[in-house]
């Protein structure tokens, strides 16, 4: 079977495009175009060299146009109470905005980045404090490509994480084990290995959080308050020895006491949890799933899994995260066919991918904010309803379809399916208004005309219905089509049981009153049935 070999030869259309789809939220035609002739190392170091174009954007704002401060950023002021959930809703559309951009070259870094808030999860209802959840994303941002070792001791106190799973409750004499507990079955070593056997045992867990009482954070929701910062208290923290269990190779980390014992203890706890074995598995199993496939097979844990995560661990690459992505997504398995539309798209990838395979305009932030927000409130109500809220995930699991059996699969169901299908319809029927002369969707009869040569010049030859579907179905589905579905997309969708030749007229007809209200229709008709139908197929959900 194809495994982590590096694969060499260059990359056509359909391989740029399936790249781009699974390292970012969606390509735009253009950046398709760009990556063809790349080989698979060349375009991931790309997309790797990209992240620095966004890896400090302009912060969020306020976006309410009807407050005194609208247009202006307000991390850098006082806390407002009154302002905390809009702030922190706001945070998330600042973020949904980096991921659709299209001012900047294409960039793995902010898929990655939902990646790891997917794994460290914590969530604006929560949290409850705008500013922790700024600094939270911008630390998983900030570190997304960074080193694994230096992500989880800095995501330990943090003070989102310390409110989230209550490490700020955690002291000595009366330890909270909720972080103790998600640090070993979701953050590190995993619950079981892929055997189904266990990695830790409860007493590790009580151990664990022995080790990590005497955190805590200042300044939450605190009105008017200017700073907050992450403290360590030397009297709340346990200074007994821990003793773990056999699955740590019966590690016992010294209590210590004074100001550093916090931190000299969290590095021995991270130093036992990283050298067990399961750890790297556990992270490039996951990372196999969000970009590869989410099935993973004894063939693939063997042959992928286990030398991936032999070389994430490797003392030459220490835990370091790039290199492992890289050497992932240019290997030969994440090329093979068999890997290619097997995801089930999420609704962020359904939705900002749209936006950016159809070039829909993202406002400036700063000037067109009220624009703006209303283009980001469309995506995250949209999305919510297909089951995505952004950083407000249900449980510390995360997303459902990212751990249940079935994995992306789940997804879709009976209402999501129609709610993918009514955002698919407002791109044809461009009924959301974003600003005067933006409307949201797919300007039909602009595309079709650019496929027409000289089109004012009807002694050109006119295009067929089939130069038609071809110019619609180009990257759009991760896999090709049967030729028994052109036939009935164009014979039953396109044309409606009426011959071929037909469109020939209808389109000579249009180029020849091209202002002509019923032309127009005539042809919008035809190429929006045929288009509405490509997006409502099954194809188009996956990638």
């Amino acid at each position: 079977m194809p495994n982590l070999d590096l694969r060499t030869e260059p990359l056509d259309s359909q391989q740029a495009a399936h790249l781009l789809r699974r390292a970012t939220f969606g390509p735009t035609p253009s950046e398709i175009a760009g990556f063809v002739g790349l080989t698979p190392s060349q375009a991931v170091q790309t997309l790797l060299d990209n992240a620095s174009y966004v890896s400090n954007p302009l912060p969020p704002i306020e976006f309410d146009e009807t407050k005194p401060n609208a247009g202006q950023t307000y991390l850098d002021k006082p806390f407002n109470g009154d302002r905390n959930f809009w702030f922190g809703t706001y945070i998330k559309y600042w973020w949904m905005g980096q991921m659709a951009r299209q001012d900047v070259p294409p960039s793995l870094l902010d898929k990655l980045t939902l990646f790891w808030q997917n794994h460290f999860v914590t969530t604006r209802t929560e949290v409850d404090d705008y500013r922790f959840l700024d600094r939270y994303l911008r630390l998983l941002r900030g570190n997304a490509l960074g080193n694994f070792r230096f992500l989880v001791i800095a995501i330990t106190k943090d003070p989102a994480m310390l409110r989230y799973l209550n490490g700020n409750q955690n002291v000595k004499g009366s330890p909270n084990e909720n972080y103790a507990r998600e640090l070993q079955e979701l953050f590190t070593v995993g619950n079981k290995d892929f055997s189904g056997n266990n990695n830790y045992t409860e007493d590790d867990v009580k151990a664990a959080a022995r080790v990590l009482t005497g955190w805590n954070y200042t300044n939450h929701y605190n009105e008017g308050s200017t700073s907050f910062e992450t403290t360590f208290t030397p009297n709340r923290h346990d200074t007994t020895d821990k003793v773990f269990s056999s699955h740590y190779a019966g590690t016992v980390i010294t209590g210590r006491s004074g100001v550093t014992a916090g931190d000299t203890e969290l590095d021995d706890l991270v130093t036992i949890l990283l050298d067990h074995p399961e750890t790297p598995r556990f992270i490039c199993r996951k990372l196999y799933r969000w970009y590869v496939n989410p099935n993973v097979s004894q063939e693939v844990e063997d042959n992928v899994v286990v030398p991936l995560a032999a070389f994430f661990k490797s003392p030459a690459n220490n835990y370091a995260i790039l290199p492992v992505v890289k050497k992932l997504l240019s290997s030969e398995v994440f090329y093979d066919e068999v890997n290619r539309g097997a995801i089930v798209k999420s609704p962020a990838d359904l939705m900002i991918g749209s936006i950016r395979f159809f070039q829909q305009p993202i406002p400036d932030m700063m000037s067109e904010y009220v624009a703006y927000r209303r283009l980001m409130e469309f995506f995250h109500w949209n999305m919510i309803d297909m089951q995505l809220d952004l950083m407000d995930q249900s449980t510390v699991f995360g997303y459902e379809p990212y751990y249940q059996p079935g994995y992306s699969a789940n997804w879709v169901n009976t209402t999501t399916l129609a709610l993918r299908s009514n955002f698919t319809d407002a791109l044809i029927w461009r009924w959301f208004q974003v600003l005067p002369g933006y409307q949201l969707g797919i300007d039909l009869l602009a595309w079709v005309t650019t496929m027409q040569p000289n089109f004012s010049d009807l002694n050109t030859p006119a295009i067929s219905c089939e130069v038609v579907l071809d110019g619609f179905l180009e990257n759009l589905f991760a896999t090709d089509l049967f030729p028994a579905q052109k036939e009935f997309l164009l014979d039953t969708i396109m044309m409606m049981g009426f011959s071929r030749t037909t469109w020939l007229f209808e389109w000579n007809a249009y180029r020849a009153e091209p202002t002509n209200t019923d032309r127009q229709n005539t042809i919008l008709w035809r190429t929006r049935s045929l288009m509405r139908y490509l997006l409502r197929m099954a194809e188009y959900h996956v990638f």
